[in-house]
């Protein structure tokens, strides 16, 4: 049996995705509880991709293959059931025999939460900025990373090993309270490169960087990327989209930051259901950022290829 488990977690204490020996890591927690819940010890399973230390995800995508005729909801809930509070399958979806959790993915989405203000619940999901910024300009920066561009000053991959070409589909900046949102969504991402373009965009706003600065590190190799990578905390992998999944579902926030100036805050409605809580699974919500919608997906650099590690 092939099933697809879509599942969230709470990146802070672990050593990243991936399995190590020597390391707490989401993957070896997974690997453990699926072996409590049905005695299999060696079983295929793969991930969409990795996510680093601290990094936390909405709806990470894994395929599973096992031996066990349990039912698939009986099997998400005994699987979290040996989990530790802070990961949780959100689905167990049988599928085709053929389905690849990393292969078949065309695209992926991730949101980085900017706090404006210090705040005594979300510290472990956002990135603290005391300093005011400039949004508008860091909109504009954002909008020049879109298209196919070489982000190898974003990563620490080697372009003569691996491409460091990338698509972005769009990088979009919303306001929620004290709460500044980064959206991000491309075919696929190398090492480090978010963290690094949102800390761009962040001394963009900051005014140590101008727009024309970052613009330049697309067309030359620079080491003030690396230098100004922005904390693991405020980083989530959103979405990994597959053949025919939708794409034009508001932007959520992970957390809600409302700002203390208008008493109760900015008003978040809350009746869209999170599209990344499936209906299988236990009833939650993230609060839908008001007006913040992908815009109409433009295929710049039209093409090239996807999904490539």
């Amino acid at each position: 049996m092939r099933l697809k488990l879509i599942i969230e977690y709470a990146g802070t204490r672990y050593s990243g995705w991936q399995a190590q020996k020597n390391a707490r890591t989401v993957e070896g927690e997974l690997e453990r509880a699926i072996t409590e819940a049905t005695g299999e010890k060696d079983f295929e399973r793969y991930a969409s991709g990795r996510t680093d230390a601290g990094v936390h995800a909405l709806a990470q995508v894994a395929h599973l293959e096992l031996r066990s005729t349990l039912p698939p909801q009986t099997l998400r809930r005994r699987i979290n059931d040996a989990l530790p509070a802070d990961i949780n399958v959100l689905l167990a979806q049988p599928v085709r025999h053929r389905f690849h959790a990393r292969h078949d993915a065309v695209a992926r989405s991730y949101i980085y939460q900017v706090a404006r203000r210090r705040t005594a619940f979300a510290k472990p999901f956002v990135w603290w900025v005391k300093a005011d910024l400039d949004v508008d300009a860091m909109r504009r920066t954002a909008r020049q990373f879109e298209g196919m561009h070489d982000f190898r000053s974003f990563s620490d991959d080697d372009p003569t090993e691996k491409s460091t070409e990338v698509l972005l589909d769009h990088v979009a900046l919303h306001e929620d309270g004290d709460l500044l949102v980064i959206h991000v969504e491309g075919s696929h991402f190398i090492w480090k490169m978010v963290r690094r373009l949102v800390g761009v965009l962040v001394e963009v706003g900051r005014g140590t960087l101008s727009e024309a600065d970052a613009a330049g590190f697309l067309t030359a190799r620079s080491e003030i990327p690396a230098r100004v990578t922005a904390p693991a905390s405020g980083l989530f992998l959103e979405r990994v989209y597959y053949p025919g999944d939708p794409r034009d579902q508001p932007v959520q926030a992970a957390v809600v930051l409302p700002s203390p100036s208008s008493g109760t805050g900015q008003s978040v409605p809350t009746g869209s259901e999170d599209r990344s809580r499936p209906p299988q699974g236990p009833p939650a919500r993230r609060p839908e950022i008001p007006h913040a919608r992908r815009p109409e997906r433009t295929r710049k650099g039209a093409g090239s290829p996807r999904g490539r590690r």
